[in-house]
């Protein structure tokens, strides 16, 4: 509890033979998922997303205890995972390629999509949840399957929305498309974007790692999505109505614990306000 120091619970790490099995698992996974019609794998996104609606309330009281951040916020990022199941129902049925005229007689051209097997995903603190459903619902409604490395510090909130996908799963007789590995980003998390059963890393962390991700799985040509760290400020100019500014810069700051890549640094103001503003601040 990082509001406390004291320990609420010890989880297992994952070690080298229980990484291969889970991308053995989930490479198998991926060879039945990706014959299922889009349309059909949208709506098995949708029913977890029902999933965590039902549980948004104990989630998100889950995300508050172990990331630190308030109740409010640790719900919040719990319904951004129910949108974004919402959002990939829809993109299960826009998955559109081209059509082209061909230099042949009754002949035609199209392009289509294909899944590209297992996606990693690896995530930070801040966002025990959310960020892994960006992810891994839009790779899932695309054919493919996730394998889910979630920060060291966080894992509890990684184990639990596992466990409610995987009633989901279970119900429906699905394959497991969804994977959780426990570790440190030093062991695991090496052994994960070396891997060239892995054909695309998302990586949330700081600047630092990011370079050192992208540069890992470029080496083996695989691709990257990266949301690194910010630094951010807010500018004051003299039109600026004071009454939203300060709520805003407040919330910039310390919003989230102030633990965010988009957390208020610094402000710049406007002479003319400065003394009001650091008044109200």
């Amino acid at each position: 509890n990082p509001a406390t120091g004291e320990i609420i619970a010890s989880v297992y790490q994952c070690s080298a033979d229980d990484y291969e099995t889970v991308v053995a698992d989930s490479f198998a996974a991926s060879k039945e998922w990706r014959k299922v019609p889009a349309p059909e794998r949208g709506q098995l996104v949708r029913k977890m997303g029902d999933a965590l609606r039902d549980n948004k309330d104990a989630l998100g009281s889950l995300v508050s205890l172990e990331m630190g951040k308030i109740k409010q916020e640790g719900d919040g990022e719990v319904q951004e995972m129910v949108d974004i199941a919402d959002f990939a129902v829809g993109q299960s049925r826009m998955l559109y390629g081209n059509t082209m005229h061909s230099e042949r007689v009754e002949h035609r051209m199209y392009e289509q999509w294909h899944p590209l097997g297992i996606v990693g995903v690896i995530s930070a603190f801040n966002f025990p949840v959310a960020v892994w459903s960006w992810n891994a619902f839009i790779a899932a409604i695309c054919g493919n399957t996730t394998i889910w490395k979630p920060s060291s510090t966080a894992p509890l909130c990684a184990i639990a929305v596992q466990n409610i996908c995987n009633e989901v799963l279970s119900q429906v007789n699905a394959p497991n498309i969804f994977s959780t590995i426990i570790g440190k980003g030093s062991t695991i998390g090496e052994t994960l974007i070396n891997d060239q059963r892995i054909p695309l890393v998302s990586f949330t962390g700081s600047t630092k790692m990011g370079r050192h991700v992208s540069k890992t799985v470029a080496k083996r040509f695989g691709k990257t999505i990266l949301e690194l760290g910010g630094n951010n400020c807010i500018i004051v100019d003299e039109t600026a109505d004071m009454d939203m500014v300060i709520p805003a810069v407040v919330f910039g700051a310390v919003g989230t614990a102030g633990q965010r890549c988009t957390s208020t640094r610094r402000v710049i103001v406007h002479e003319s306000l400065y003394d009001d503003f650091k008044h109200r601040l």
